[in-house]
């Protein structure tokens, strides 16, 4: 896929569309009701892709985007290691930000986009891990 850049063309980067499929997510869950609280939360132990707030509850937001299904598609992108890591992330979120890990209402869900990155068709999985 090429953007059209002036008078030169550019192809997508992994880190262009990083940032087409975060925004893509980040939209369609806000149309959905949730409000965003942060984006590519980064510490030692990782990133998180979007924090959002349901209700009270945080959700912390892993985005996956696979042009098709190859390989297990994007879900089978997110190992037990990645998740592990984006664990310890939000522990050293909640921590820095003040809130009790045991008595804040929180969850991890996955956004998985597929096919085309303009119109990707969406799966979101609650509490996913």
């Amino acid at each position: 896929m090429l953007w059209n850049n002036d008078a030169s063309t550019k192809k997508i980067t992994s880190t262009d569309k990083g940032q087409i499929t975060e925004h893509y997510a980040e939209q369609y869950l806000t149309g959905l009701g949730l409000t965003l609280i942060d984006r590519n939360f980064h510490s030692r132990q990782g990133e998180i892709d979007l924090i959002m707030l349901e209700d009270d509850t945080y959700v912390f937001i892993e985005v996956k985007y696979r042009k098709n299904r190859l390989f297990g598609g994007a879900i089978a992108a997110i190992p037990v290691s990645k998740q592990q890591k984006i664990k310890h992330c939000v522990t050293f979120y909640l921590h820095q930000a003040g809130l009790n890990e045991y008595n804040t209402s929180c969850r991890i869900d996955v956004i998985v986009l597929q096919g085309d990155i303009t119109q990707p068709q969406v799966t979101w999985l609650k509490n996913a891990f």
